[in-house]
Formats: structure tokens, C-alpha cells, sequence
């Protein structure tokens, strides 16, 4: 037993819960127990509330009921109540976010995220005054909109004097369950712990009673106290090879058997009630039964230890007891049970449907409607999980096979939205058992593709969705533009061919779109990087990123830079990028924000602005990991590790590129693999691997590889060739660059011109090559830094190999130079080494903030310097303004500043 609690075998978590709450009130910490029913996980979040208030604390707490567990934000209602009043004083998109959230007020659809910077902002606040403790227990019960907003706040809160603690059942699918959280599991109880509970609550078992409950209790605290009132009882021999559930189950609805009728029936309404309301309780049971129903009748109940009464809220001692006393309800009962709570929810239409609808035993087309009806109302709410369950659930009570459809594909599109496969698949096997339109099958066939950007699940890929989407033009315009973007996506994850991105392009251009529609703009690009490169610049060329207006979703913003990007007008993509990150970070869409942000971390990282690249690669990769997009996630990963790889950082380049390949390579994902090719190139490159350097960049330029990408590639001429000058490979390189040189004559993509200038130097005659060194040098370099720096250190290389050592060094020390203020420091290096041997010394590079930050202080230092607030940083970038307080109090020691001012400074070098 604990020295100060009553728990008995659990001294190792308090333990670590009590240094959780006594620690440094600077830092935060999330953990979630975890374990079988009956455990003690509600146990020990009771003894960490009293020794919380004890040590200050505010409490939170909520609970998940699985009765309202399709109700959006209902665990978070519990949570926020204490904390209205702050609530109002938060930022007006917060505000407006939450109250949407929470039903106060209609508005647009609050992003989940949105929501969880309103509450983080709202605890941080809170924990201004007194340090919060936020509990949850049976997680696994929690509303999705609820749980994903705690999951939001757990990893965010490790510089907020909060802390969090949630528990959870085995064996149960949670949100609330991300890499930032401890996972705390609590086992069985051994032998003398057990006997020790046991002679605590059993004190009179005869010997033989209490050898027999020790065994099928099996550790199990709940099991030894509830199992030891109801031992010898049952007249059931076969009791004792039920699952231990059950079991428990059994005692409690056998404890039910013994109280009165007028009990029983009040019970049997609060397990199917989704709100603890006695009163609500109280008129439901008289409509039930038909009689009477008040606190006599609950007193039974509370004397067995079933409920326990919380001012006016009905309380069960244990959840599996809701659980018993719903699966022993015969169907009849129970479905009077459910019209009895529909009868007295007039003043909540949501809460009367749902119980309307479990007490339908058929088809009902008036109760399917309404549950329609509810599922948008939860979505416009952000309770897109409440949605899915409200629609399938109107998909059974259809009495028409085309509306029950239609509900299933809804359903089905929502769930894709969430990120879940399995579910999406269920909905959509389900929808296939009956008559389908030809509408119907195309969006069947496309959202079966939602996933893994379609690598897994369209095994004929882009070909058959583009026939898909052309099939369906003259039907629903609206859906075949969607079905073809899947199709031109595919194009930049996988291959299609040369004649499957021609029908592409083909079927884009007979639907009639403007020109420079962000849509058509945004598949050309993605079909044919190459061949429609001039176009899509061109046009995008006339398209000016302006502030965007309200209501506007940075969606088009979003398209058009990865548009761009892969059509290799990087400026462009970093002008789109600003644009479209504003409003999908106004609105906390951080999906698309992740891909947003990607585009600009890639263009960054081209044209070698590293310290903006660091930054955006860094928010890129976290947010993809948060939004559940594995591939993209792949794609930012990979991205680090030729970060990692151009800053000379050997260990992490190699460890990112693996574990981008890991998520590649079992699906074939062309940029995922040709990234981290060319990071493995890159990194051997900087050591002076030569001949591995050359191996890794030959690999992008061979399409039967699966890390060729036709618009990635583009960007590699200049590492391939100067690996092989190196080994000795430049014969080997010829018909790569002479096919470059091809492709350079239809796209204006200015990195891969730039790159060729250079190549045809290294690759003349020595009597040819220096006018072509010169011209090199001569064109318009200013906005791709690390071609310029390349190009000065392979032309001072060459002169000194020439023993022109005094020309040479000019351009070594030039090269030096732009590779140390660019942060490329193998680079800057081997420009030193050559210096030396040119005749000159050099002196040493003085870190700057790229070396002395993390990649997410770097992101803070960049936009303090642009004279944002705390505030306004922590909308940027979801956190709370107190944690970038806490960031800035550090960040500004590491480098040796004292004001806002002196940061800009700093950050001026880094440009």
C-alpha cells in the first residue's frame, strides 16, 4: 500500500504522477494509463486530483461515455466549463472557433485545430494563476472532435505549467494517443497485492473462497472486490471460464437483479442516456414506465454501489456497469427505453434523433432524413466523426436504395476525411451490396484512392481514374475535376507514362476551364512538369498573390505553388506559399497547410535559402506527422535529410533518408525516394565519396529506378556531373546531360539552365571551356545562391589545376564566402581547402544561428525578427504565446542578443 494513499501495488505510478506535479512548473507533461477494465485507471486519476488540489492545482476533468461518443466536442464541454468566463477573453477567431465548436453560435466549420489552439491558449492562460491538471478517463469512449483536441494541446504543452493525465481500456482505438504522451500501463496486481485487497475488502472469506478468488480474479482490483460479493451466488457452473469482463458484468447485472422494478427501469434509462441530467433522467423514466420516478426510487441503486449521485448529475461506480446493464436490455426494452429519451429531448433535436433512431427496429425514410439533416449540422460544428457514424446510421433506416447510397459514399468521403482507411473501406463495401448510378461507382472507385496518395489502392492508377473522370465530365463537372487531379497527383507519386499524362492533359483541357484556373493549372503541372513547364510559369506568371480575402481558403494559392514547383519557377512557389499558408493558418486547416509549407521549405532548400528551409521543413514534417499523411511526411523527412546532408551533418542525413525510404519503397513513391537519393548523394558528395555520390545521383536519371522523378530530377544535373568529374564518370554522364540539354529546350526551368551553363564548362575542351566558365558566371545568379557558390568553386578548381593558382583564388574565396553565409559548410570547406592549396589561409567559419538553434527555435527567431508578437507567433505556428515566451527566454542566451532588434540582426546574416 502507498505511504499516503489507498491504493494497493501502484506506489511506482503515483510515484511518477507525484513528480510529474511537483516538478518544474516551466514544463509540461501528458501521460495516458493504460490497461484491462477493473484495473485502478480511475483510481489513480482520483488519488493525482486530491494530490493536485493539495499542491494548487486548478483540476479539469472530463470522461468518455460511449452513449456520446458521436457527440462532437461533448468531453470537451466537461473539460471547458470551469473556464467560461476566460473564454470570452480569447482572440476573436479563437473565440468564435470554440463557441462554434461548442454549439453556441453558427458560423463556418471550426478545423479541430483551430479549436485546440483556442483551448491550449485558454489552459495556458489559466495556468497563469495556478498550474492545471486536465484528466481524462475511458478515453476510448471520447468523441473524436474531443479527443483530437486534447492530442492537440498533449503535444504542445512541455513548456505550460500543464499537465495532463488520461486513461484508457486496452485494446481501444484512440486519437489521444501521439508519440508525446507517456504511456504509463498498469498490470495485474501480483499474488501478495491481491491478498492484501482481498483481506482489505473481504475480510471474512472462508480459505478455500479466498484461494478460488484469487485465481479468477487474476490481479484484477475490481475484479477481487466486485467478484467477492457475488462468489458462491450464481448457480451457473460455467461462470468461471467466462472472460473476466464478463464476468464482472455478470455481478453487476446480478446486483441488478435484486433491486426493485421501478429501480431497475430508472437504471436501465441512465445507461442509455448521453447525459448524466437526473431530472432529464427522472422524466424519461416516467415515460418509460408509466410511473412516478424520483430519488426513492434511485436510493437502492446507490446503496448497492451502482451510481453515486454528483449534485444533479447520475454518476455509474464503474463503466462496465452502463455497459452490463445495455447488452442484458432485451431489444424490445430497449428500444422503448431509447423513444422514452426521444419523447422529453423536444428542446434538443440532435440528442432526439439519435434516440429516435436507436428505437427504430426497421427502416424509417422521416428518421433517416433527420439524421442527415444532424450529420451536416456536425460537420459545420467540426464533429466530422460524428457525421460518418449520424450517416450511416441514416444509410440502415433508408426505405430508398438510392438515398441509402448516397449516405454511405457521404459517410465515406467524411471518413476519408479523418484520415481512416478501414472505415472508408467498410462504408464503401457496404454501398457496393446494393444498385449504384454510374456517379455513384466513379466516386466508389475514386475514394477508394484517399489514401497514401493513391499508391496503394489504384493498381491501374492514373489511367483508370483519368477514363473515370472523363466518363463522368458531362454528369457531375464537379466530380470528374476532382477524380482527374487524383489522377494528375499520381503523376508526381508515381509513373504513368508518357501516353497516361498525355490523356491527362488530354482530358483537362476538354473541360473548358479558364486558363488560368488554379485546377488546370495545377494538373498540367503535376501531368506534365516538362512539357507544359512554359505554360504553367506563364500563366501562373499573371496570377499576383495578393492578402487573401475573407472566406477565401488558400486553396488556389496552395495549388498554384505546387504548380509551380514542379514546373521549377521557385520564386513563384514562394510567393504563393506566403499567400496561401495566411488563411489555412487563420482557419487551421493543417493538412493543406502541410503541403503549403512544403512547397516553400523545397523551393527554399533549391535556391539555398537553408535558414528558411530549416524552419518550414521542420513545421512541414511535424504538421504532415499531426494530419496523418504518411507520404507527404515521407517526402518532408527525405527533405531533412538533404537538409541534414548540405549542412554536413552526416549521421542525420543517413538516419532521415532511411526512415523516409522505410515509408517509400514498400509503395513505390518516386519523390519520397528521389529526395532521399539525392540527400545520400549530397552527404557523400561533402565527405568526398565520389564514386557513391555518383551512384546515388545516377539513380534519379534512370526511369526504370523508382527514385526517377521527371520534375525532381531537374534539379540534380550539377551534383550528377560533379560527382563523376571527380571519379573519372564524365563519359558516363553524356547522354544524361545531352537528353537534359533536350528538355532544357521545351521548359524554362531557370535551376535547370543554370545548372547546364555550368555543365557544358566541365565538360569542354580546355580551350573551350573558360568562355563558357565566364558565361556561367555572367548570367543572372542572384536568386540561386548555391549554383552561384558551385559555379565559383569548380571554375577556381579548375584554374588551380591549371596552375593559375592567383586567378584561382578569387573564385574560391568567393565560393568560401557564399557557402558560409548560405550554411553549406562541407562546401565551405573544401573552398578552404583549395585555398590552401592555391597559396591562402583561411580563417575558420563563425557559427551562426543555423548551428546554435533547433529547427523550431530557428522558425520562432525568424518571424520575432520580422516584429510579430508572442501572440502572433503562437497563431502561426499553433502554440501558445507563453511557450514562445519560453522559446525566446532561451533562444536569446544561445545567441548572445538581449533585445528583438539584435535578432534581426542576426537573422539578416542568414539571408
Amino acid at each position: 500500500m502507498g505511504d499516503d494513499v489507498g491504493l494497493i501495488g501502484r506506489d511506482e505510478q503515483l510515484d511518477l504522477l507525484r513528480r510529474l506535479l511537483t516538478g518544474p512548473r516551466s514544463q509540461g507533461s501528458a501521460v495516458l494509463l493504460r490497461g484491462a477494465p477493473g484495473i485502478g485507471k480511475t483510481a489513480l486519476l482520483t488519488e493525482t486530483a486530491a494530490l493536485a488540489e493539495g499542491l494548487g492545482y486548478r483540476v479539469l476533468s472530463t470522461s468518455g461515455v460511449e452513449a456520446e461518443s458521436d457527440i462532437p466536442y461533448a468531453g470537451l464541454q466537461l473539460v471547458l466549463r470551469p473556464l467560461d468566463a476566460a473564454a470570452a477573453e480569447l482572440a476573436a477567431p479563437h473565440r468564435q472557433a470554440l463557441d462554434t465548436a461548442l454549439g453556441h453560435t453558427e458560423a463556418g466549420v471550426p478545423d479541430v485545430f483551430l479549436v485546440g489552439l483556442a483551448v491550449l491558449n485558454l489552459l495556458a492562460d489559466a495556468a497563469a494563476a495556478a498550474p492545471v491538471l486536465v484528466l481524462a478517463d475511458d478515453v476510448q469512449w471520447l468523441d473524436d472532435a474531443t479527443a483530437g483536441v486534447l492530442a492537440f494541446v498533449a503535444r504542445r504543452i512541455g513548456t505550460e505549467p500543464v499537465v495532463m493525465v488520461g486513461a484508457a481500456r486496452d485494446g481501444h482505438r484512440s486519437r489521444l494517443n501521439p508519440d508525446e504522451l507517456t504511456s504509463v500501463v498498469l498490470d495485474p496486481l501480483d499474488d501478495g497485492q491481491a491478498a492484501e485487497l482481498l483481506a482489505d475488502r473481504a475480510p471474512g472469506l472462508r480459505p478455500g473462497a479466498h484461494r478460488r478468488l484469487l485465481a479468477e480474479a487474476a490481479g484484477n482490483p475490481l475484479a477481487l472486490t466486485e467478484l467477492s460479493r457475488t462468489l458462491g451466488a450464481s448457480a451457473d457452473p460455467h461462470i468461471s471460464r467466462l472472460p473476466l469482463t464478463e464476468r464482472l458484468e455478470r455481478a453487476f447485472t446480478d446486483r441488478l437483479d435484486t433491486l426493485p422494478d421501478s429501480t431497475r427501469g430508472l437504471l436501465r434509462i441512465a445507461a442509455l442516456d448521453d447525459s448524466p441530467s437526473l431530472p432529464e433522467i427522472y422524466r424519461a423514466t416516467r415515460e418509460f414506465t408509466g410511473a412516478a420516478a424520483g430519488a426513492a426510487d434511485l436510493d437502492p441503486a446507490v446503496r448497492a454501489r451502482l451510481v453515486q449521485v454528483v449534485g444533479t448529475d447520475l454518476r455509474f461506480g464503474h463503466p462496465l456497469m452502463r455497459s452490463a446493464i445495455h447488452q442484458t436490455m432485451p431489444a424490445a426494452v430497449r428500444h422503448a427505453a431509447h423513444a422514452a429519451l426521444a419523447a422529453v429531448l423536444d428542446a434538443d433535436p440532435d440528442r432526439q434523433t439519435r434516440h429516435r433512431a436507436a428505437a427504430a427496429d426497421g427502416p424509417e425514410e422521416t428518421v433517416a432524413a433527420a439524421l442527415e439533416d444532424a450529420a451536416h449540422r456536425a460537420a459545420r460544428r467540426g464533429g466530422i466523426a460524428a457525421a460518418v457514424s449520424a450517416l450511416e446510421q441514416a444509410a440502415a433506416l433508408s426505405e430508398d436504395a438510392g438515398h441509402r447510397a448516397e449516405r454511405l459514399l457521404r459517410a465515406a468521403d467524411f471518413a476519408a476525411e479523418l484520415g481512416r482507411p478501414e472505415t472508408v473501406t467498410r462504408l464503401l463495401d457496404q454501398a457496393l451490396t446494393g444498385p449504384l448510378s454510374r456517379r455513384q461507382h466513379a466516386t466508389v472507385v475514386w475514394l477508394r484512392g484517399s489514401f497514401d496518395e493513391g499508391l496503394r489502392s489504384h493498381s491501374s492508377g492514373a489511367i483508370s481514374l483519368t477514363a473515370l473522370a472523363e466518363e463522368m465530365a458531362a454528369e457531375d463537372p464537379a466530380l470528374a475535376l476532382r477524380i482527374l487531379w487524383s489522377a494528375a497527383q499520381l503523376c508526381f507519386w508515381s509513373d504513368p507514362g508518357p501516353d497516361g499524362r498525355r490523356r491527362i492533359l488530354l482530358a483537362v483541357e476538354r473541360m473548358g476551364l479558364d486558363e488560368l484556373d488554379p485546377w488546370r493549372l495545377a494538373i498540367c503541372a503535376y501531368a506534365a512538369p516538362v512539357d507544359r513547364g512554359a505554360y504553367v510559369l506563364d500563366r501562373a506568371r499573371h496570377v499576383v498573390p495578393v492578402v487573401p480575402k475573407e472566406g477565401d481558403d488558400g486553396r488556389a494559392y496552395r495549388m498554384l505553388s505546387t504548380a509551380t514547383l514542379l514546373a521549377g519557377g521557385f520564386d513563384l512557389t514562394r510567393a504563393f506559399s506566403a499567400a496561401g499558408g495566411a488563411p489555412l493558418r487563420a482557419q487551421g486547416r493543417l493538412g493543406l497547410l502541410a503541403r503549403t509549407v512544403g512547397a516553400d521549405a523545397w523551393s527554399a532548400l533549391v535556391v539555398g535559402d537553408l535558414g528558411a528551409a530549416i524552419a518550414a521543413t521542420e513545421e512541414s514534417r511535424r504538421l504532415a506527422r499531426e494530419t496523418s499523411q504518411t507520404m507527404m511526411y515521407g517526402l518532408m523527412t527525405a527533405t531533412a535529410a538533404k537538409l541534414a546532408a548540405l549542412r554536413g551533418e552526416q549521421d542525420s542525413a543517413l538516419r532521415l533518408a532511411g526512415e523516409a525510404e522505410e515509408i517509400g519503397l514498400p509503395v513505390g513513391a518516386r519523390p519520397v525516394l528521389a529526395t532521399a537519393s539525392t540527400a545520400r548523394g549530397l552527404a557523400a558528395l561533402g565527405a568526398g565519396r565520389f564514386e557513391e555520390a555518383f551512384g546515388h545521383f545516377r539513380r534519379l536519371h534512370d526511369p526504370a529506378d523508382p527514385a526517377f522523378q521527371v520534375a525532381l530530377r531537374l534539379t540534380t544535373v550539377g551534383d550528377l556531373v560533379d560527382a563523376a568529374a571527380h571519379c573519372g564518370r564524365l563519359a558516363d554522364v553524356l547522354p544524361v546531360v545531352a537528353e537534359l540539354e533536350e528538355v532544357a529546350a521545351v521548359t524554362p526551368a531557370p535551376v535547370l539552365h543554370a545548372d547546364l551553363r555550368l555543365v557544358r564548362a566541365v565538360l569542354a575542351a580546355d580551350e573551350d571551356a573558360e568562355p563558357l566558365f565566364a558565361a556561367a558566371l555572367g548570367a543572372e545568379l542572384s536568386a540561386w545562391p548555391l549554383t552561384r557558390a558551385r559555379t565559383h568553386l569548380v571554375y577556381g578548381e579548375w584554374l588551380r589545376r591549371r596552375r593559375r593558382s592567383v586567378e584561382s583564388r578569387d573564385h574560391l574565396r568567393a565560393a568560401r564566402d557564399m557557402y558560409d553565409a548560405l550554411g553549406a559548410i562541407p562546401w565551405g570547406e573544401k573552398a578552404r581547402r583549395e585555398l590552401r592549396a592555391a597559396g591562402e589561409t583561411s580563417r575558420r567559419r563563425a557559427p551562426d544561428a543555423r548551428d546554435r538553434l533547433t529547427a523550431h527555435e530557428l522558425q520562432i527567431v525568424q518571424l520575432a525578427a520580422e516584429g510579430l508578437t508572442n501572440r502572433e507567433i503562437g497563431q502561426r505556428l499553433y502554440l501558445s504565446h507563453r511557450t514562445v515566451s519560453s522559446h525566446l527566454h532561451r533562444i536569446f542566451p544561445k545567441l548572445g542578443v538581449v533585445s528583438r532588434a539584435e535578432l534581426r540582426t542576426v537573422v539578416s546574416t542568414l539571408r
